[in-house]
């Protein structure tokens, strides 16, 4: 398994190691690039990244000089500092922000070889939040870009299952049990479109994250203190906020909010509810694989690999393993979600507990969700597809499967009440008897005059009752009349 970055730095066997989120527990997002995306040193640096460009911001304003925003930008690298110190240091300040600002304060310093003051220019009038929460901005980001190419290719190859199955016959199930006649396009079809919705929240969300400006309590006040010592303009009247809020934004690729948010936790909830749904999205292909992978069922199979899928007991049994990891994501993010949006209920200007209770779940969130979406690209990718045993179970239930177009066909000829007691009663006989349903219906006095063998017959076959199975596949792939997308 390919390790995390923060992985690299822990000699394997030490004690520290073992204290590290390894994946052990998580096999869905072990050494997929969203876990990478989300790991200690990606937040940190996401973290670095946001005092970097907030001491870029305020250079480009005139409020700090440009050689100290140069050195503090090339000081900010996460491999300079210990992300189990900072860590550790945290205990005592609830927060990393405190240790990490004191860090890479010394590294300016340490950088500054004219002696030109840098270090004093780290951090200047901002707040721990502002930091931490662009961060968590950035992460987000960067990882939702992760996710959004993994379900494109998963989209992609999902269209084309849905276009080679277009007329692929099947037994469309409810509650279970054999329906009516559907295609396997269809299916196909509809998981496509569940991953389309799911990349489209995505792409809203990560249009939508902001950076967060407000300092220590939503004002901005430190940072106009500071500009007006300065000499900056617009410091009363709110206009430098104005200013400093677009250069912050502009600096990190992200949005800029009308108000400080440090109490208003929309871009979490958000983002959380975006994650959950396609979690969702994911899990319910997930579970339609499990279904039709049964030994019994045997219409799709996953894509095999190497040592994949192999019991510790039952050297026989091959396990879908890749289903069964999107389906653990499933049950997975939405709780963690809600809890993101149980934050929303913070309290004052900043929350002692409710912040601080949503950094780890949107990190479990992302990289879920991150290792669901790479998953999920391996099966669409690989899933075979077996036509001849979705035929073999159709005829399992025989033409009791058109049953609903069988009543819709008597119901003007004999009355609709009859033509349902009647094919109750040949349903019942044929599932006991074993005799296929037109020669039943053909020898039943009640449809005397009415149809020919040849006729029943034609009208128990399942390949004619798909309705618009055809159609609805070519407009979900754009290739239809009446194409939406």
């Amino acid at each position: 398994m390919t390790e995390s970055p923060d992985q690299e730095q822990v000699p394997a066997g030490s004690f520290e190691h073992s204290l590290l989120d390894s994946g052990l527990l998580s096999p869905v997002r072990a050494g997929t690039p969203a876990e990478a995306a989300v790991c200690d040193r990606a937040w940190l640096q996401a973290m670095l990244d946001a005092e970097a460009a907030l001491a870029r911001a305020q250079a480009r304003l005139g409020t700090l000089p440009e050689r100290a925003a140069r050195i503090i930008t090339g000081a900010a690298r996460a491999e300079r500092l210990d992300a189990r110190a900072l860590a550790l240091a945290s205990r005592e300040t609830a927060n990393p922000v405190v240790g990490l600002v004191q860090a890479l304060t010394r590294a300016v310093a340490a950088d500054d070889t004219e002696g030109t003051g840098a270090a004093e220019y780290v951090h200047r009038g901002s707040t721990s939040q502002d930091v931490l929460d662009t961060g968590a901005m950035l992460v987000a980001r960067r990882t939702l870009a992760v996710v959004r190419a993994d379900l494109a290719r998963t989209a992609g190859a999902l269209a084309g299952h849905a276009a080679r199955h277009r007329d692929t016959l099947m037994a469309g199930r409810t509650l279970a049990l054999h329906a009516v006649p559907t295609t396997f396009g269809l299916k196909a079809a509809g998981w496509r479109q569940l991953v389309l919705d799911a990349e489209r929240r995505l792409a809203a969300v990560e249009e939508s994250l902001p950076v967060s400006l407000g300092g220590a309590a939503g004002t901005l006040a430190g940072y106009l203190e500071y500009a007006r010592l300065d000499g900056a303009e617009g410091t009363d009247d709110g206009t430098y906020a104005d200013r400093l809020l677009a250069e912050f934004a502009r600096e990190t690729g992200l949005a800029r909010p009308v108000l400080p948010w440090h109490a208003l936790r929309t871009p979490l909830a958000d983002l959380a509810a975006a994650l959950a749904f396609t979690a969702g999205a994911l899990g319910k292909i997930a579970v339609d694989v499990l279904s039709l992978t049964r030994t019994e069922v045997g219409e799709v199979t996953e894509p095999t690999a190497a040592g994949r899928g192999s019991s510790s007991a039952m050297p026989q049994k091959r396990n879908p393993v890749l289903a069964t990891l999107l389906r653990s994501a499933a049950l997975q993010v939405p709780v963690l979600a809600a809890g993101l949006t149980q934050c929303l209920t913070t309290e004052d200007e900043r929350s002692a507990g409710a912040w601080h209770a949503e950094w780890q779940l949107l990190r479990e969130c992302l990289r879920l969700t991150g290792g669901a979406a790479h998953t999920a690209v391996e099966l669409a990718e690989g899933l075979t597809v077996r036509p001849e045993r979705m035929r073999e179970n159709l005829a399992l239930t025989g033409a009791q499967v058109v049953s609903e177009r069988i009543a819709a066909v008597l119901a003007p000829r004999i009355g609709k009440a009859t033509a349902k007691q009647l094919l109750t009663q040949v349903s019942a006989e044929a599932g006991r008897t074993g005799r296929p349903l037109h020669e039943i219906l053909t020898a039943a006095p009640e449809l005397k005059g009415h149809f020919t063998g040849e006729e029943l017959a034609a009208l128990c076959d399942p390949a004619d009752y798909t309705g618009a199975a055809g159609p609805l596949v070519d407009r979900a792939l754009g290739r239809g009349p009446a194409t939406t997308e």
